[in-house]
């Protein structure tokens, strides 16, 4: 690892911070699920939970990009934390004398909380290019990755013993007490002020911010290619991910629970790798060629997996070879895309002004978090009504198709001199000029 980042303090105190953090709701988010589950017998109700909690996004999203621009960055992220920890300690209280949440609380908790983590990753998506300089982005966003990645391998294991041992009131007050422990390490934290911060903070000023914000974004052809490529990569392949495998697993081919378990565990101990395998590679790489290459990689993988859903393959040893096709398939993609991931998030941070930081960060993450549910429902719906490898075939081709319309544009992004500054400066002249 980069010895300049184990010796930033700062850099240190937000990557534990966020692994605690993360740790906690990951857990809380595992703990939900069986406690609904064993509520209500529907998986539906769950499901609803996880859609409902998109709404404050697309609700929010403006005003927090706004907010992670305009007030004090350390402030804000410490006020968060400790806000969820209140309300997780509230709701904690609750289900003690209670003895049981009802499931209108447990909706209000998930809102509470998506609402608090829109502010916050706002707020933190100014901090890491704030405290890292620019040529340790990548290895910042690898190796913060690699640390989330290890909490979402522990946070099941953890979250299965808590529940079972002492029940849902330890698991929300475990939560609790992460975001106390997250908020006192940012407590130590030093992030410099960006000149957004002395922007009015009237109902004029947000209103003009936002605008700024907004002509910034579709002015940019670098930033909307790199939101038009995080758009495809959660709209195609998060679903594949998610429901094409799991439906194919466990539909298609009739494999165990556990050989299931094990596929995640594959995928996920995939991400952790990534850093380690790949940073060193990236950082000498063109992180557009890098997203490209990532991307068609990726799509073949995919092809390779749409064959194991055909009876050629998958009646060969009760789909013994067609498991393990997928298995060795989705640890070589879940490397590739988490590579694809670190690249996107670094080249915002290269492109994007300081200042500009959080509302950029917000639109990114609207667009691809709309992108998930609207690819799981598209794709759900023809996994039930075709052979599931057709699907995956689809999948592929939509993913090319979009690699060869953005891939001059991405390749050219750090190299042809895209001037956001100047971007900047013609958004703010036609700010002023609609004002007056």
């Amino acid at each position: 690892m980069n010895k300049k980042l184990l010796k930033n303090k700062n850099y240190v105190l937000v990557v534990l911070g966020n692994f605690v953090s993360l740790m906690g709701s990951n857990i809380q988010q595992f703990v939900l699920s069986l406690y609904v589950l064993a509520l209500t017998g529907s998986a539906t109700i769950f499901a609803s939970m996880l859609a409902v909690s998109i709404l404050p996004r697309i609700i929010l999203s403006p005003i927090a990009g706004v907010f992670g621009d305009w007030f004090d960055k350390k402030r804000a992220i410490v006020s968060l934390d400790l806000l969820n920890f209140l309300i997780l300690s509230g709701f904690g209280i609750y289900l003690f004398v209670n003895g049981s949440l009802s499931l209108g609380s447990i909706y209000l908790l998930i809102i509470l909380m998506e609402i608090i983590e829109i502010f916050f990753g706002s707020s933190m998506s100014v901090v890491l290019p704030s405290i890292v300089e620019k040529e340790d982005y990548l290895e910042a966003n690898s190796y913060r990755t690699m640390v989330v990645s290890i909490g979402q391998i522990m946070a099941p294991i953890f979250g299965a013993l808590i529940y079972g041992a002492f029940g849902l009131l330890v698991a929300l007050m475990f939560n609790a007490v992460s975001f106390l422990l997250s908020a006192i390490s940012e407590m130590f934290i030093t992030v410099p002020k960006t000149s957004s911060e002395d922007n009015p903070k009237t109902i004029s000023g947000f209103k003009k911010d936002l605008a700024e914000g907004i002509k910034l974004v579709k002015n940019s052809k670098a930033i909307m290619t790199v939101i038009s490529i995080a758009i495809v990569l959660n709209f195609t392949i998060s679903p594949f991910m998610s429901v094409g495998l799991t439906f194919l697993v466990k539909e298609v081919l009739q494999q165990s629970d556990f050989k299931f378990g094990l596929l995640q565990t594959v995928f996920f101990l995939s991400m952790v790798a990534t850093p380690l395998l790949l940073t060193a590679k990236m950082k000498k790489m063109n992180l557009g060629k890098m997203i490209v290459r990532g991307f068609i990689i990726v799509s073949m993988l995919i092809v390779v997996v749409a064959l194991t859903a055909f009876e050629f393959l998958s009646s060969i040893n009760n789909g013994l070879i067609s498991f393990i096709i997928i298995l060795l398939s989705a640890f070589f993609m879940g490397i590739l895309i988490t590579a694809v991931n670190i690249s996107i998030h670094t080249l915002i941070q290269k492109i994007v002004p300081l200042e500009y930081m959080g509302r950029a960060s917000t639109v990114l993450g609207l667009f691809s978090v709309i992108a998930i549910p609207i690819g799981q429902m598209i794709f759900g719906y023809l996994y039930d009504i075709i052979n599931p490898g057709f699907v995956f075939i689809i999948n592929a081709f939509i993913v090319l198709i979009s690699v060869f319309i953005f891939r001059e544009r991405l390749i050219n992004i750090e190299t042809e001199g895209i001037s956001i500054l100047e971007t900047k400066t013609k958004v703010e002249s036609s700010v002023t000029l609609n004002e007056v």
